[in-house]
């Protein structure tokens, strides 16, 4: 699987204006709605969605990375978008950091295997230092999308 199986390329930020927890998953659920992958009325649901998943635990990883995922009736396929806060975000870090890179992800409720391949592939982009100073360091949405497509077609060559 690669990101761009399931990264929605009209909801990318690379200015989060977000300064909570809250905040940035409203913000990045956002994203998905103004895109046309979510509609308008299912924000509150998914949010909902996203904050009991983040009460079971925190999906920041560290290293300035947040997964926020989950999954409900409320799409018919893996969606995902992706924000950076220049500020960063206090995301409850396993490393106690803030979460600067945010991919949040939401998939039908029976999609387990879709789900994780999407997280491992995030997880597998992300780990490069090169990949997470560049995103946080991006001008515009166009430039960090770039990114993301030109370091997930080189993953895909591995």
């Amino acid at each position: 699987m690669k990101i761009s199986d399931f990264l929605c390329t009209k909801a990318v930020c690379s200015d989060l204006q977000a300064s909570t927890k809250e905040e940035v998953i409203s913000e990045l659920v956002g994203l998905l709605i103004d895109a046309g992958e979510i509609k308008k009325n299912h924000k509150s649901k998914i949010i909902e969605v996203l904050l009991a998943r983040e009460a079971l635990g925190s999906t920041a990883i560290g290293q300035g990375i947040a997964i926020p995922h989950g999954k409900t009736g409320c799409v018919d396929s893996l969606v995902g978008c992706l924000g950076v806060s220049k500020k960063g975000i206090n995301f409850d870090s396993l490393d106690g950091e803030p979460a600067y890179i945010f991919f949040l992800l939401v998939a039908p409720v029976d999609s387990a295997g879709p789900h994780l391949k999407a997280l491992a592939r995030i997880s597998r982009l992300l780990k490069d230092k090169f990949v997470r100073d560049n995103l946080k360091a991006v001008k515009d949405d166009k430039d960090m999308l770039k990114l993301v497509q030109q370091e997930d077609g080189r993953l895909s060559k591995l």
